[in-house]
């Protein structure tokens, strides 16, 4: 793949987890959604963020939900790589929302904004990793 279109894979990954963190946003807003749907809407945003930066690093993209595997992976030196532990409790949501019988605390209010915090930190670094290394203008 040409940097050209690592650029626009990336930005691509990027728009994606762009509309993730817009609708974890929008679910905390709807009344009789749970606040796990808005954490695991977060997650996705911060795990396509994360992929994005390794799609224009031109490291391979594992296929793992796991954000401090991911982070581990982008080059030292971007703004995406974030301390590992920050993204541990967010990583959690990428099942724990979706099934019932994963052992899990219900989330909270508090839990999904936590959440959407901190995908919107990933999401931003990565934009800004996109303006330095990208090629192009992007979202």
């Amino acid at each position: 793949m040409t940097a050209a279109e690592r650029d626009h894979e990336a930005r691509r990954w990027l728009g994606y987890a762009i509309e993730d963190l817009t609708a974890a946003r929008a679910l905390t807003t709807i009344a009789g959604v749970s606040p796990r749907m808005a954490c695991y809407m977060s997650q996705q945003a911060a795990e396509k963020a994360l992929k994005a930066a390794l799609v224009l690093a031109a490291v391979p993209v594992p296929r793992t939900h796991d954000l401090p595997t991911l982070v581990k992976l982008v080059p030292a030196g971007w703004a995406v790589a974030l301390p590992a532990s920050d993204l541990v409790d967010l990583t959690g949501w990428a099942v724990a929302a979706r099934y019932p019988d994963v052992a899990a605390d219900e989330a909270t209010a508090i839990d999904a904004h936590a959440s959407i915090a901190t995908a919107h930190r990933v999401v931003e670094a990565t934009r800004a990793d996109l303006v330095t290394y990208g090629t192009s203008a992007g979202p």
